[in-house]
């Protein structure tokens, strides 16, 4: 079964545009169905997993292309990354004969793009790069593709087509997750983990970094997911797995450029001292953090001690993967002093600030008491978002909104 993706049209608008499109983003997310999906019929499509074409493109690139042909889906191209410098021969020498050369090439890689190592900015501006993590919310219940914008009139129109979910249900996809298999086969969840998390430490790690301790790195991998939606300390990590803070701060880099977790920003100025300065981190599959865990099911994860990591975990990442899906970057935020003050996330526009806040309840008490602390930034402050489980869009002062979790 396929379900669509929000970025389908993007990909498409791109290749009319630009020789290359790149799809990035973890193993298992996608990928490869989607561009496959999306491919004419006289688009070839080779994976660089095979061992004959790898071997091929690694010895002579240019035998590569002239043995499968003008347009073509390579798959997990980083493995042999120096092909990049043959598809620029290729599309320059295209555009100096007065050729059309858009839409050339579609490329997936289980790796960011821009923190790949050893890869040249040889294409820019002739290549478009997508991220893609695993599903949303709101591809899974057939919403449209929307970025999600925190102005009232935006959230409002979402409001239209929300599907209303109560606290069981959110937890029950937030330990369900977004992976494809998972949401659109029968198999049992604990063995896709399993497999996943397999898979993972001993394929794209060692392709990633000479990681010689894979029970190190499983170790780190579980540690992480037990601190989703908290600060990122290099030297906490460091001394719970008993390496050093510059091999933490490695494997840290390991996890975001293979699209596993997202770094949020603490936001801070050179006006005041007292503010925060280290970001924090969210796994973007909620299902992968819960099997780490090792939370049995959705129930015992709603009533857990981590419920409210996890719930923000969610909203995070969901609003992160709309900028995904809109082929935006997502600029996003979180502020915090020294005094303990914090708003879980901020979205800046301009000279505005939109605050976010999370919480479990229907009816939050004061959530909007750290709003005041964002003044000293002398930016206009937008009415705050209280995303929970309230079941209508609704003022709770002048200055916040109660606002359901569903509209995401």
């Amino acid at each position: 079964m396929y379900i669509k993706r929000h970025l389908e049209n993007q990909i498409i608008e791109s290749s009319k545009y630009y020789p290359v499109v790149m799809v990035c983003g973890a193993r298992q997310v996608g990928k490869s169905t989607l561009l496959n999906h999306l491919r004419e019929e006289s688009r070839k499509y080779v994976s660089l997993d095979d061992m004959n074409a790898r071997r091929l493109a690694e010895n002579d690139p240019t035998l590569f292309f002239e043995t499968y042909g003008l347009p073509i889906l390579i798959d997990e191209f980083q493995r042999v990354p120096s092909i990049l410098l043959e598809i620029k021969r290729i599309v320059d020498e295209k555009a100096l004969n007065g050729e059309a050369n858009e839409g050339l090439f579609w490329l997936t890689g289980s790796q960011k793009f821009k923190m790949m190592k050893n890869v040249s900015e040889s294409l820019a501006g002739r290549i478009a790069v997508f991220d893609l993590s695993s599903f949303s919310n709101s591809e899974l219940v057939g919403n449209d593709a929307s970025l999600f914008k925190p102005d009232l009139d935006s959230v409002k129109e979402r409001m239209k087509s929300a599907k209303k979910k109560n606290i069981h249900q959110v937890y029950e996809r937030i330990f369900q997750g977004g992976m494809p298999k998972i949401n659109t086969t029968d198999i049992d969840r604990e063995r896709y983990y399993s497999d996943y998390v397999n898979t993972y430490l001993e394929r794209d790690i060692k392709e990633l970094s000479q990681v010689g301790k894979l029970n190190e790195f499983y170790d780190f991998l579980v540690f992480m997911a037990a601190r989703t939606s908290q600060q990122l300390k290099y030297s906490e990590i460091a001394n719970a797995i008993g390496i050093s803070a510059p091999t933490a701060k490695e494997w840290v880099s390991i996890l975001e450029r293979s699209g596993i977790i997202y770094i949020l920003k603490p936001y801070y100025s050179n006006i005041s001292k007292r503010l925060v300065k280290t970001p924090k981190m969210y796994f973007l599959d909620t299902g992968l953090a819960a099997y780490l865990c090792r939370w049995p099911n959705a129930e015992t994860l709603e009533s857990g001690a981590m419920d409210g990591a996890f719930l923000e975990t969610y909203v995070v990442s969901e609003i992160v993967k709309s900028y995904f899906n809109a082929g935006k970057r997502a600029d996003l935020y979180y502020y915090r002093d020294v005094d303990g003050k914090e708003i879980d996330l901020l979205i800046i526009e301009g000279n505005s600030i939109y605050p976010i806040e999370i919480k479990k309840s229907k009816n939050p008490a004061n959530p909007d008491k750290n709003l005041s602390a964002l003044q000293k930034f002398g930016m206009e402050i937008k009415p705050e978002l209280i995303l929970c489980m309230a079941e209508e869009l609704i003022p709770y002062n002048r200055d916040a909104w109660l606002c359901p979790i569903s509209v995401l």
